[in-house]
């Protein structure tokens, strides 16, 4: 390292320190946020280190970063994009490549996902001509059942997305095997579940493809950005053609000629010899990440256990806080799960004294930042109405989600003093309205 970037990267150091002073928490005055980024000094240093090398595109930071988070997650390949939302509609889409052959999806095919979500976990299904199969989730876990999913499952039916929601698993082994059973894709949606297990084993493990996104609420932030992984290197290979521009070259932007025959393909009608690095057997997309926010991905990764830890250390203290509150549902782990939560749920039951509207009136006014269950039941949305679907069961539970629920934060930037404050705020106003 040169002298000029030490003394710059100190410097840097040195201004996080002098920037970073905590002026302490005044109830009803600071903002307590439903989710955020919890950045610190490395973080800072990493990303005017990725802007003094001018590393602009994606390079080593990208490849390290997707190396390191693949061995974590224990998936074989993993390809960084710019947002989780492009991660699933890569995975979705890698489903309808011509390389699949008669497992492919086509227009009209069926895919097994949830009302009770959110959009672009379903949006990619639409997106690619596909028709969503929506079913209902359980109150408490927030998330569908094996047994509905199975009475989904029709003849047209070649796929499942679901999401884990809210960091909470869904019934993934059981799903698993229904996708088996029936030689359907399983895609699980881990973007707010980093580090769930379910009997024992990560999430994002059972299905052929899993999703992460880094948004600022995520478990690791690199301020946008998201992956895309599987175990199926026939899979991860379409994923990074139709992350590309739909190449069907595998070298690295800068690189020419890994497979030492660049000039000696011939395919489509093209002439024989024509340049590798310019054929295209996709129809892609440019949907790539960049240096600057691989830096500090690789910094956040680095405290991922402690983001995790702290995540169900603030859960907990929510639930056992909140525990006996009259006509609130509070939140469940799915049986056989350990959750790595993104937030802490809240039904407001129907027969309330009170609304969930009044509720949130409540704890927004006290600067208690609050969140909706994402869209709730999407098809009641404007985006929706009219799109070819198929609903199987009632909705009944989504419906009450869409009316009655909300959640709260447990992300690490939040202090023992600010949750004792959500709890004492949720109390005093349910004890006043009942």
């Amino acid at each position: 390292m040169s002298v000029h970037k030490e003394l710059a990267l100190d410097e840097v150091r040195k201004y996080h320190r002098d920037t970073a002073a905590d002026g302490g928490f005044i109830p009803g005055t600071t903002e307590i946020w439903p989710s955020g980024a919890v950045l610190d000094e490395e973080d800072r240093v990493a990303l005017v280190e990725a802007a003094l090398d001018l590393r602009i595109a994606a390079g080593r930071s990208s490849r390290m970063f997707e190396s390191r988070f693949a061995r974590r997650m224990k998936r074989r390949k993993a390809h960084l994009t710019n947002s989780g939302s492009s991660a699933n509609l890569l995975a979705t889409t890698a489903l309808t490549s011509h390389l699949l052959e008669d497992r492919r999806l086509r227009p009209g095919d069926e895919v097994i996902t949830v009302a009770a979500g959110f959009p672009t976990t379903v949006n990619p299904i639409l997106q690619n001509g596909l028709v969503p199969v929506f079913v209902d989730v359980e109150l408490g876990t927030y998330n569908t059942t094996a047994a509905r999913v199975a009475a989904a499952i029709g003849p047209k039916t070649r796929a499942i997305i679901i999401a884990h929601a809210l960091g909470n698993p869904f019934e993934v082994a059981e799903i698993a095997q229904l996708a088996e059973d029936h030689d359907l894709f399983l895609v699980e949606d881990n973007c707010d579940a980093v580090g769930a297990t379910y009997n024992g084993q990560l999430t994002g493990t059972f299905g052929d493809f899993t999703t992460v996104s880094f948004y600022p609420a995520h478990h690791l932030t690199m301020g946008e950005g998201g992956i895309v992984m599987t175990s199926n290197l026939a899979l991860a290979r379409i994923v990074e053609s139709l992350r590309d521009w739909g190449r069907d070259c595998w070298c690295e932007p800068g690189e020419s000629n890994k497979c030492l025959k660049r000039f000696d393909y011939q395919m489509g009608t093209l002439p024989a010899g024509y340049d590798h690095k310019y054929i295209f057997s996709h129809v892609g997309y440019n949907l790539k990440a960049t240096d600057l926010q691989a830096a500090l991905g690789l910094t956040q990764l680095a405290k991922l256990d402690d983001f995790i830890d702290a995540r169900k250390r603030n859960w907990r203290r929510l639930r056992e806080g909140l525990d006996g509150v009259p006509h609130l549902l509070l939140p469940e782990p799915t049986p056989n799960s350990d959750p790595s939560w993104f937030g802490f749920v809240i039904t407001v039951r129907p027969d309330a004294p009170f609304t969930r509207a009044a509720l949130v009136d409540f704890l927004e006014d006290r600067k208690i930042g609050t969140r909706r269950l994402f869209a709730g039941n999407l098809t009641r949305h404007p985006a929706y109405i009219g799109t070819e679907h198929r609903v199987v069961g009632d909705l009944t539970n989504s419906d009450i989600v869409t009316e009655q629920t909300f959640w709260v934060g447990v992300y690490p930037g939040l202090t023992d003093e600010m949750l004792d404050y959500v709890i004492a705020s949720v109390r005093e106003f349910v004890e006043a309205n009942s």
